[in-house]
């Protein structure tokens, strides 16, 4: 029985100890070489927390081989990583330590300055240099001994109502369910070669990480500045030879409006998922045309329950106005739809995704109160405990048997006494009507309207565009007013940033 994601690292060490693990730029690391300086870092942070484990100890690095050394030594010393933003303002990355309180924080000395504003330095590890190996063995017989797989493996921050990130605690169980689900169900290889484009603090990189470890792939960090110029992008993948792809739709659909792929092919790229957001099916649809040799994935999932718990392998053709499925659950995650009245929907009827299973977060680092508010006691079942999370999203059953997204139970409004979701509002201008690029629609309580953000080369006429939507949807759903962008704002996940979007209205 595998019980920590160690074991399996073992077991690929043993296989190719040679191979290349990660490539950042133009250096790169075997994976001997990267457990080797785990070792060493894990046994220093052995010696200045006498011997703690199951802690949490942050990574204040850019995406590096060194952020990536820097996880696994955290690991091999039987504590959790928490990747930082070393781009996040200094106030933020504050409360996220004053709520965490972890062990030590792990830098360079470039990035020494700003953190020592909210950090002290006596709990501060710096990665310059070598780093002596002394009792690195040791501290790996240790590890494989201690970590269990209910132990954390990583905290993970997701936004909050109060300013302050949520932090959720992950275990090695639910990243071992899904990383070995990825590698059985849809066929990933040890000759993978990974573009790897997820910020450092984003759970999709995490699972980069462990897929790496379990499988032996290699990473290749795409330069963080080349989403910002897709065509390079693309022919930094074709150079590098990429074979799978794990994005954010957002930079997909810049691609596909930009018709970069048929300038820039990527014959050797044989996987394609994509999660985060709402993919448009008619940008969706010129990948799939373009990449005819790949496997496009859609997967679906917040953060606490393990990056994500469903998937559609688009297997059919789907029309440019028809929703892509996010499919059906993960091996090992049960999938509950309940109405209002905490009951299964039937067929066609929508409510909110419910997961239970394995992949479920241990829950939010110091924070109970919003913990037990979403992981809950399953309705359904009164004979014993047993949690599920509420994910606040709608979906419903369409006639082929898949889960379809709807759109969040916070993007449901009341407007002129009509019940409004406002993701089917961007479906029909992107998907239905293509009037824009890209939108998103939000709701000025103040002034009782739909406000409409879009991306478009140059803004359109208002009445033009009230005309349009008037045709394919009732008069209430018509956004009252629309605000062109060049571009939408994007978080740090890449993905449209609705609350920035919200607040400017």
């Amino acid at each position: 029985m595998i019980k920590n994601i160690l074991e399996y690292f073992e077991r690929t060490l043993a296989e190719a100890p040679e191979k290349t693990a990660v490539i950042d730029g133009e250096r790169e690391i075997t994976f001997a070489e990267l457990s080797g300086n785990a070792l060493a870092l894990a046994a220093q942070l052995r010696r200045k927390s006498h011997g703690q484990i199951r802690q949490p100890v942050a990574v204040y690095l850019p995406k590096s081989i060194e952020s990536i050394t820097s996880d696994l030594g955290i690991v091999y010393s039987g504590n959790a990583y928490m990747n930082l933003d070393v781009k996040t303002p200094g106030r933020r990355i504050a409360n996220i330590l004053d709520l965490v309180d972890p062990l030590f924080v792990i830098t360079d000395g470039k990035h020494q300055a700003a953190l020592s504003a909210v950090w002290p330095e006596d709990r501060t590890v710096l990665v310059d240099g070598q780093i002596p190996r002394a009792g690195a063995e040791e501290e790996l017989q240790r590890a494989l001994e201690d970590v269990i797989d209910t132990d954390p493996l990583c905290l993970i921050n997701t936004s909050g109502s109060t300013g302050t990130p949520k932090s959720v605690v992950l275990n090695h169980r639910s990243f071992i369910d899904y990383t070995t689900w990825a590698i059985e169900t849809l066929g990933l290889r040890q000759d993978d070669i990974a573009g790897s484009i997820a910020p450092i603090v984003f759970d999709h990189f995490s699972y980069e990480f462990c897929l790496m470890l379990v499988r032996g792939c290699t990473l290749l960090l795409i330069p963080e500045n080349y989403p910002s110029f897709p065509a390079r992008l693309l022919q930094f993948l074709q150079e590098r030879h990429a074979t799978y792809l794990f994005w954010v739709p957002t930079i997909m659909v810049n691609i596909a409006n930009m018709d970069l792929l048929s300038r820039i092919p990527l014959p050797e790229v044989r996987m394609v998922w994509f999660a985060g957001e709402v993919f448009p099916t008619k940008q969706f649809n010129y990948w799939r045309r373009q990449l005819p040799q790949a496997t496009f994935v859609n997967l679906y999932g917040p953060t606490e329950i393990t990056v994500d718990c469903t998937y559609y392998v688009a297997d059919r053709p789907l029309r440019d106005d028809e929703p892509i499925p996010i499919g059906k659950p993960c091996r090992n995650t049960d999938i509950l739809i309940l109405n209002g009245e905490n009951r299964l929907v039937s067929p066609g009827e929508e409510g909110e995704l419910c997961v239970r299973g394995s992949s479920l977060a241990m829950g939010y680092y110091n924070n109970p109160e919003k913990t037990a508010a979403v992981f809950v006691q399953n309705p359904l079942n009164t004979a014993y405990p047993e949690l599920i999370y509420r994910t606040g999203d709608i979906v419903y059953i369409n006639e082929e048997g898949e889960i379809v997204y709807k759109g969040r139970n916070d993007s449901l409004i009341k407007h002129m006494g009509k019940r409004v979701e406002l993701g089917e509002i961007e479906h029909v201008i992107v998907n239905t009507l293509q009037l824009v690029r890209n939108g998103c629609a939000v709701y000025d309580h103040g002034k009782k309207e739909i406000v409409f953000f879009y991306e478009a080369p140059k803004e359109l006429e208002a009445a033009v565009l009230r005309r349009e939507i008037g045709r394919q949807l009732p008069q209430y759903m018509v956004p009252g007013r629309f605000i062109h962008m060049e571009l939408l704002p994007r978080n740090t996940n890449g993905k449209i940033d609705r609350l920035r979007l919200r607040e400017g209205i």
